[in-house]
């Protein structure tokens, strides 16, 4: 016998399932975690996943194209995170809310279909279906309707179904479509979920929330919020309303819920640059903002942009739906805790004075440990 490798004492006890070991320490030594057979499992069914969608997008003529990680900072509704640029003292890059700008400019440089498994961070509270970085199908194509775009994505998932889950049920086919009004009178949220049986993890009852309000308003700011970004293209029959009563335009905005959480969602995006200035002014964006911000966008358009559209699928939040789980935690190899720390890692941790200085920044006041 040749002794290849010896082991201490394991923490704990890697069982089939190891859910009943306290999280942070589960955390902590994630790597003996991954051993437990439910864990193993949860990442064959994440691969699955991901290596249909690369398959059958391949098959209907999609490009995979990467976007950058490092880019400029946008607001998209929640807080970026920042990285200091040591060759440009007192600037910084973001890492990506999402790859939504880089697709449309994909459109424009003329790559009718795209897709990619990107991945995104947000610096937002985080909750058990969230994470500060996460991964999401993002896809995006040219000429086409609503209609499209949503029979693609809806045979996607319902022949991944039938390939990879033949033991969970599709309670409707094709999958209803409700208008958000008509959600919120009849179920009070924009998240329906339309099980028959609520209890019943192997049912899977695909939603598809449609004519959204563009805006809401925010009292407090005493501006428009957009329901989904500043990009969504409002209903041609509404574009007039902007100026007359903007609570009332409707959106081509397109969520998908399954058994009451929002998975997916996706527009049509706004090609017309006075449509668009009108948008940007009633979310509170001046012009010379809106250059400063968005100037890489606007001037793209001014070269001819095709009329395009997209929808981003959060695989985490799907996986764990799948996998009958609580938490994206519990799909993701090597995930962050519910205050987004890595207890394996030791991260975030602080970083040495001469560090520091290299990147030009001053810590105020000592960090406690």
């Amino acid at each position: 016998m040749v002794i290849l490798a010896q082991a201490k004492t394991l923490p704990f006890e890697i069982s089939q399932d190891t859910k009943g070991i306290n999280e942070e320490t589960r955390m902590r030594y994630r790597y003996l975690d991954l051993r437990s057979e439910r864990m193993l499992s949860h990442l064959v069914i994440r691969h699955k996943v991901i290596k249909f969608i690369r398959d059958y997008l391949d098959k209907e003529g999609f490009l995979e194209i990467e976007t950058p990680y490092i880019t400029k900072a946008t607001p998209e509704g929640a807080r970026d995170y920042l990285i200091p640029a040591r060759l440009h003292p007192g600037m910084f890059y973001a890492l990506p809310q999402s790859p939504q700008q880089f697709k449309q400019l994909l459109m424009v440089a003329g790559i009718e279909k795209y897709f990619q498994i990107a991945r995104c961070f947000r610096d937002e509270d985080p909750r058990g279906d969230r994470q500060p970085e996460f991964t999401q199908l993002d896809l995006e194509m040219s000429f086409v309707a609503q209609n499209d775009i949503l029979e693609l994505y809806e045979t996607l998932l319902i022949k991944m179904h039938r390939e990879l889950f033949p033991e969970k049920k599709i309670t409707k086919v094709p999958f209803p479509r409700i208008p958000y009004a008509e959600a919120i009178e009849k179920y009070k949220t924009d998240k329906p979920d339309l099980r028959k049986d609520k209890s019943d993890s192997d049912e899977l009852a695909f939603t598809w929330i449609i004519d959204w309000p563009m805006f809401s308003y925010d009292k407090k700011e005493k501006r428009w919020d957009p329901h989904h970004h500043i990009f969504t293209r409002p209903l041609d029959e509404d574009v007039l309303l902007l100026d007359k009563d903007p609570s009332q335009v409707r959106s081509w905005q397109h969520d998908l819920v399954l058994n009451g959480f929002e998975i997916a969602g996706g527009s049509l995006r706004t090609t017309d640059p006075v449509v668009q200035e009108k948008v940007l002014e009633l979310v509170g964006i001046s012009k010379i903002v809106a250059r400063e911000r968005f100037g890489h966008m606007l001037e793209a358009f001014e070269y001819g942009v095709p009329p395009h559209g997209g929808i981003a699928h959060g695989l985490d939040r799907f996986c764990m739906i799948l996998t009958n789980e609580d938490s994206i935690r519990e799909v993701i190899a090597f995930p962050k805790t519910g205050d987004g720390r890595d207890l394996m890692m030791d991260a975030p941790s602080t970083i040495d004075d001469s560090q520091l200085k290299e990147l030009n920044i001053i810590i105020k006041s000592p960090l406690k440990k």
